[in-house]
């Protein structure tokens, strides 16, 4: 036998054997959450956590606080092959899977109550709506209700009128809030969000208590509208392409890891949405209330701001008939039992 037959010979030996070294699978994973956060701290902790039990044949890269863009460069880096997945927000994946979306839409929920009851029987149709469109969802983050945050007290829509009000680029569902309202919104990204303020360029905004607090926007507002404008969420998510590549136990693995910390940070960010309210308080962001009348005009913006997004094709009818009729139950039911 020559020394090529024998080093042949050999190899197929180790592969007949089973011990050829396993490859490793990297995914890339951006976002625009910056490093040191609990969501950080949290994922990067599922990431070790799923290297150790798939014995370093998975592993995760991340790439924090923007440096690969927005959620739309994101995406579009997924597609291209330069990133493998992202912790993106519920609207931007609307460009995936419009249904998405669907938890945002404007004065959609009067409390938190109502969207727990509503994502424990709706949460997994939105993943697999996502699966289906080329995207492995792990979960979906809590990120607290937009409040109207200003310069000035915001009572109605009528004290909208001349405000300077911002909204993200490739948000369709904040715009037509917005814009059914009568206003011309400020397009910015996030990251020129302060330099607005500090110019005087944007003077209003839906925002989380924890985005305002986080992202230093309170220091140039004083006032908050107490009225939960829409829902916003988060969700982590990887290339199914990618992820098939894995053999099923390590996928198994990967989702068992990864929707466990999903869990446990849709939990503290609820926690820290209370938290984030005290600090506002306590530095002196006055919480204003809306009148009864302010609320219905509120109320039939929202309802134009949905009729249009429907028409646009922003979600379809029988994803939202299905979350309107969880949401009657729950409400009958709260009804009956007061």
């Amino acid at each position: 036998m020559t020394r090529i037959s024998k080093f042949v010979a050999a190899l197929c030996g180790l592969l007949i054997g089973g011990n050829a070294v396993a490859a490793t699978t990297t995914f890339k994973v951006a976002t625009i959450v910056p490093d040191g956060t609990y969501w950080m701290t949290r994922i990067r902790a599922a990431a070790d956590e799923v290297a150790s039990r798939t014995e370093g044949r998975v592993q995760f890269k991340f790439y924090p606080g923007g440096v690969m863009g927005n959620d739309e460069a994101v995406l579009r880096k997924i597609r291209a092959g330069q990133l493998h997945g992202g912790m993106l927000t519920g609207g931007s994946l609307g460009a995936v899977y419009p249904d998405t979306q669907i938890y945002s839409l404007p004065l959609l929920f009067n409390s938190f109550a109502e969207v727990d009851y509503v994502r424990a029987r709706m949460d997994a149709l939105i993943l697999q709506g996502l699966e289906k469109n080329g995207f492995i969802g792990f979960g979906i983050g809590d990120g607290g209700f937009a409040l109207v945050f200003a310069t000035d007290p915001v009572r109605s829509v009528d004290d909208m009128k001349g405000r300077k009000v911002w909204i993200p680029p490739n948000d369709p569902i904040t715009r037509a809030m917005f814009e059914a309202a009568g206003l011309s919104p400020v397009m910015l990204p996030l990251s020129d969000v302060m330099t607005g303020l500090q110019s005087g360029m944007i003077d209003t905004m839906g925002s989380s208590p924890v985005g305002a607090v986080a992202l230093q926007w309170y220091t140039k507002l004083k006032y908050a509208t107490d009225t939960p404008l829409l829902y916003l969420y988060g969700i982590v998510v990887v290339d199914k392409r990618t992820f098939s590549r894995l053999n099923s136990a390590d996928q198994a693995v990967v989702r068992e890891i990864m929707g466990k910390a999903m869990k446990d940070m849709d939990v503290k960010n609820r926690a820290d949405d209370r938290g984030a309210r005290d600090a506002l308080r306590h530095e002196g962001l006055e919480f204003v209330a809306i009148s009864p009348q302010g609320l219905a005009q509120w109320k039939d913006v929202a309802r134009k701001a949905r009729e249009n997004l429907a028409r646009s094709g922003a979600y379809s009818e029988a994803m939202l008939k299905t979350l309107l009729g969880h949401l009657n139950d729950f409400r009958g039911k709260q009804k009956a039992a007061r």
